[in-house]
């Protein structure tokens, strides 16, 4: 079957968004579309104008017999800070104060739009990145790092704080967390990590980072190696932070209970671009 040339950018584009970072020969596409593989090349040159100019990410093309092309998410500047300063805005809302100075942000992370935007955003400081796995521990910060993932086109592995039997066999360590300073457990089922993975850790809230060394801790067990670590909000109060190589989207800067008062603040995302 021929296709017309905007049949082919349409079918093309929708291939290339739902694969990020799978390499994709030309001739797949030639074949798919009975085109010449010149065609395609300039297929693939209008698709990634457009890409870059809209914002959506770019196109990288591997030169070889065993090349092609792929698609890496990437989120423009003005894009990032425009939904970092609404995520700032809402976080800062005084009807999410909970007793104990707590924040509610379960509507948040539950809301598709807004962790599909943040995980984009995380995930194009990554999308370069040797990365095979992201991984998070139960429960809040799962859907972003699903979110993550579906941009980076890898699988989530699921820390937990217990033993579930239909896990199979597990790795089980103590920590101790950053900002309570109490022991706790964290697990992980042996099928779900390969040895010598490249893991990107995703988290929603950090204190001290007491859970994301855990997590680091954890990986050890697997001879796995950390590609990254990223979270959507930061707590700045902390005599002493446990994590330094680390990207964040938001930073909470101050609660005032009495005043009903939150101060939030851009992360450093930017500033370790």
């Amino acid at each position: 079957m021929k296709f017309r040339r905007s049949e082919r950018l349409i079918d093309m584009t929708n291939y290339l968004l739902e694969r990020p970072r799978e390499l994709i020969p030309l001739t797949f596409f030639a074949d798919r579309y009975s085109s010449a593989k010149s065609s395609i090349s300039e297929d693939l040159g209008i698709i990634k104008e457009i890409f870059e100019n809209r914002g959506v990410g770019t196109l990288q093309t591997v030169p070889g017999a065993a090349g092609g092309v792929r698609y890496l998410v990437k989120i423009g500047d003005e894009q990032a800070k425009a939904y970092i300063q609404k995520l700032c805005e809402l976080i800062a809302r005084p009807d999410r104060l909970l007793p104990g100075g707590y924040l509610y942000l379960a509507d948040i992370l539950g809301d598709p739009s807004i962790v599909q935007t943040a995980g984009k955003i995380i995930a194009s400081s990554y999308a370069s990145a040797k990365i095979d796995v992201v991984m998070t521990i139960a429960t809040k910060g799962i859907p972003l790092a699903y979110a993550v993932a579906a941009h980076l086109n890898v699988p989530v592995v699921i820390v937990r704080r217990d033993n579930k039997v239909t896990e199979g066999p597990q790795v089980s360590i103590n920590y101790v967390s950053g900002s309570a300073k109490r022991i706790q457990t964290m697990v992980l089922s042996k099928r779900s990590l390969a040895e010598g993975s490249k893991v990107l850790i995703v988290d929603d809230f950090m204190k001290a980072g007491g859970t994301v060394t855990g997590m680091v801790s954890l990986l050890e067990e697997f001879n796995a190696t950390v590609a990254g670590i990223a979270v959507l909000v930061e707590s700045e109060e902390i005599e002493e932070r446990l994590v330094d190589e680390y990207i964040s989207l938001v930073k909470l800067a101050d609660v005032d209970v009495k005043e009903k008062q939150i101060k939030v603040l851009e992360g450093n995302y930017f500033s370790k671009k």
